[in-house]
């Protein structure tokens, strides 16, 4: 059960994120702890290091506050925004990138939606609409290394369908057909998270009956053969809507991450789709 809204953020700054998440908690439910029992939250993160000043710490309660009430129905922000403010997304700006698909009326009509935080890959080995365009559109060094097989991602997933953790742990795993399909090769040091979530059911914190009733899917099968493309597909559009989104960023001493160059890349994925005919 997820008791608290998920927060991403900057490697060193997990604790104090946590923080404020709890102090947001307690201030709107303040029976928490006294009354009733405690709440856990989740934080995850990307070492953003190169951008950013890691050890300032500069995200705190009133920030983390700030997020929770401006969150608000429509469009999400991409880019480099939020806890995508300082990463790096095969060697361009990456940051926060969001995507969603609907699975037809016959397997439920459901909704997937994913949302990252993007700091991995290697400059060639950027795949966009499966054209190897890191092969021929390569970022400037701008005082880093730019090779990053390890790096990190966090993957947020929620969807409407009524699933249990067993089937929302399924989903997790085809997350990683749509890294690999942006040429990710999840390297040995890299930190890839995904977290899935339903919104099928609210469960009552203090339930006043001893049972209750849920919908659950009967036919899996023909719900997950919907619902894995349907990841896939999110996840690999996030990550692009991320690096597309994103702009050239100059961080701490200097350090410089230039945005994908998007009508380059579109020109040259056209010349390539249209050479396959």
């Amino acid at each position: 059960m997820i008791e608290a809204p998920i927060a991403l953020t900057s490697t060193l700054n997990v604790g104090l994120v946590a923080d404020g998440l709890v102090q947001y908690a307690v201030r709107e439910s303040p029976e928490i702890g006294i009354h009733t029992s405690n709440v856990n939250v989740v934080v995850g993160e990307c070492n953003d290091g190169f951008l950013n000043d890691i050890q300032g710490r500069h995200v705190r309660a009133e920030h983390v506050r700030t997020a929770l009430e401006s969150a608000a129905e429509g469009p999400v922000v991409e880019g480099a925004v939020g806890a995508g403010t300082g990463t790096t997304c095969f060697g361009w700006k990456g940051g926060i990138g969001t995507a969603s698909r609907l699975v037809p009326r016959q397997a439920g009509g459901f909704v997937v939606g994913a949302l990252v935080q993007s700091n991995f890959g290697n400059p060639r080995d950027l795949v966009i609409c499966g054209v190897p365009v890191g092969r021929y559109v390569q970022p400037p060094a701008a005082g880093g290394k730019l090779e990053q097989d390890g790096g990190s991602i966090m993957i947020v997933l929620a969807t409407d369908a009524p699933l249990g953790s067993r089937q929302l742990r399924r989903l997790c795993v085809r997350a990683a057909v749509g890294l690999a399909r942006t040429g990710s090769h999840i390297g040995h040091d890299s930190g890839d998270f995904v977290i899935a979530f339903s919104v099928a059911h609210r469960i009552s914190h203090a339930p006043e009956v001893l049972t209750r009733e849920e919908t659950v899917v009967a036919d899996e099968a023909r719900a997950m053969q919907w619902l894995f493309p349907a990841v896939a597909e999110s996840v690999e559009e996030a990550v692009l809507n991320s690096l597309c989104r994103a702009e050239t960023v100059t961080g701490r001493d200097r350090h410089v991450r230039n945005a994908l160059p998007v009508e380059k890349v579109v020109s040259l994925v056209e010349r390539a789709r249209g050479g396959l005919g």
